[in-house]
């Protein structure tokens, strides 16, 4: 075996992967042991006695490890294992895998749908199995909420789940499906890279133009068209929201092909469609780890950029007392082009979260040679800050040298990498990003900017129930500067707020006790595991 080394680079006080960090060198016969990797080589068997790199049962034996290592080193990195997978949910994972297995990209029921697609009179034909095609789009951590969100609704629907081939899902994630792929053929035959909210095969656009009949007539039910484009972005509209209904979910269960885009975390929605509900309940006992559960299942980042989260996770992290992850988004657009994204109050924010809510310790306002010896420790917290800006981490580095702890313990502060703006397009972009979210999963203790579905995807992935930092309205610290979440769950930033029984706008937040409004989108949904009021 010949394998992969990755250079990373410390800068004076944090920390940046270079350019050629995922352009990794094949340097015969070095770093063998590394690859191997049966335990982390500077961390102490004893940390890792009984972990489950199945993760209990969420994934199966079968797969080529050395294809895709991060699927079962995974579990290694990661100190919460409270969640446990329901054994319905495990039954449906496999039969889901066999659905993608007997139907996936060149067997005979995908050319046989292909066909259809390709024929004129494909109303009055039959196919063995159904699909759902998702044109992945936006940044990465939409991307991945988006993703999780249709490979859902393809388990409830009985359908198989294809990606974009064209959007860099093979150079981020490895393959879920044993025995397939689900990524689409290039030879697809639709152009669906031209389908909009107003194309004649929009849901949305069939409802409004009575193609298919209203919510309460249903005279053209017999009317099945071959396929039909879901959209689902968050500038949707009425008509598109009616996916949402239970009436039109009966309608779309027999179309054979469903073209979804969609930019959002769309699960709380289904929630409360009323044929969904004892399902779900059965799959997701604890409702509040949907979403952890099916990102540990689904995304197993590719080998160069596994190297690089394990590389980096052992020199700057691994020997540390304690960890924090401190994700911070910065939503002033104006003020970024004018300040380059530095913003005190934010700094302060930052801060008083950590401190007030005793992540990180507080500073003393003596200096380090005045500090009592006895309050010194041999404590270290490592603090891991992701950013397009190093201004932040280099202000709490700065903060944290200057003047000792009260407690005097060590406070070490690196970030990865500061790409100033985001480059959703860009596959090197994308790739760091991708290592940063498991690095943040692979922490502590988690602090996340509210909105921001990057943080979604890290306290997803981990388990943590974050505190979540509050928007500013006026340019000042808010005030408490941050909250507890009460889930774990991702919020559905544009829900609808349609009540598809009563026929008329309704708090969707008050229909069921499981899913309410979240702490930083006062209009949004999250599902949290609460089953009575």
């Amino acid at each position: 075996m010949i394998p992969v080394v990755v250079v990373l680079h410390r800068c004076a006080v944090s920390s940046s992967w270079p350019d050629r960090v995922f352009e990794a060198k094949h340097i015969a016969g070095a770093g063998e042991q590394d690859m191997q990797d049966d335990l982390p080589d500077d961390l102490t068997a004893s940390q890792y006695i009984g972990y489950d790199k199945f993760l209990g049962g969420l994934l199966q034996e079968g797969f080529d490890e050395v294809s895709c290592r991060s699927r079962y080193q995974f579990a290694r990195y990661h100190k919460n294992f409270t969640r446990i997978p329901s054994s319905y949910l495990l039954e449906r994972l496999r039969r889901q895998e066999a659905l993608q297995k007997k139907c996936g990209p060149g067997t005979k029921s995908y050319k046989q749908a292909v066909k259809l697609l390709r024929s004129s009179q494909g109303v009055n034909m039959t196919t063995d199995c159904n699909y759902l095609f998702l044109t992945v789009h936006a940044g990465l951590g939409n991307r991945m909420l988006e993703i999780a969100s249709a490979f859902l609704y393809a388990l409830l629907t009985n359908r198989i789940l294809l990606l974009d081939r064209y959007q860099e899902i093979g150079d981020l994630f490895c393959e879920p499906f044993p025995g397939t792929s689900w990524l689409m053929p290039s030879d697809f035959p639709l152009n669906y890279g031209e389908f909009t909210q107003s194309s004649p095969e929009s849901y949305g656009n069939m409802q409004q133009n009575k193609v298919v009949g209203d919510n309460t007539d249903r005279s053209l039910a017999g009317f099945r068209p071959p396929y039909v484009f879901l959209y689902l972005d968050g500038n949707y509209e009425f008509h598109d929201k009616l996916f949402f209904c239970e009436d039109d979910q009966q309608f779309l269960q027999d179309v054979p092909w469903l073209i979804m885009r969609t930019d959002m975390y769309f699960i709380p929605s289904l929630f409360l469609i009323p044929s969904y509900q004892d399902e779900l309940s059965r799959l997701f006992p604890e409702k509040d780890a949907v979403f952890h559960h099916l990102a540990r299942y689904l995304f197993h980042p590719t080998n160069s950029i596994w190297y690089s989260v394990k590389g980096y996770y052992r020199s700057y992290l691994a020997k540390a007392n304690k960890t924090v992850g401190i994700q911070i988004r910065i939503f002033e657009k104006e003020g970024i082009l004018q300040k380059n994204g530095r913003f005190p109050y934010v700094l302060e924010q930052i801060l008083s979260c950590a401190q007030n809510e005793k992540l990180l310790p507080e500073i003393s306002m003596k200096d380090e040679a005045e500090a009592p010896t006895a309050t010194k420790n041999n404590q270290t917290i490592a603090v891991l800050t992701t950013s397009l800006s190093s201004w932040y981490s280099d202000q709490i580095q700065k903060k944290y040298s200057e003047h000792p702890t009260v407690d005097g313990t060590r406070v070490e502060v690196y970030q990865p990498s500061h790409e100033e703006y985001q480059r959703s397009k860009n596959k090197k972009h994308n790739m760091k990003a991708l290592a940063e979210i498991y690095l943040l999963s692979m922490t502590d203790v988690l602090i996340t900017s509210g909105f921001s579905t990057f943080g979604y995807a890290a306290q997803g992935l981990s388990g943590l129930t974050p505190w979540i930092m509050f928007r500013s309205e006026n340019h000042a610290m808010p005030d408490p500067p941050c909250r507890r979440a009460m889930s774990i769950e991702p919020c559905f930033h544009q829900a609808p707020f349609y009540d598809c029984k009563a026929k008329r706008n309704a708090d969707l937040g008050k229909m069921v006790p499981f899913v309410r409004h979240c702490e930083d989108v006062s209009w949004g949904l999250k599902v949290v595991n609460q089953t009575q009021w």
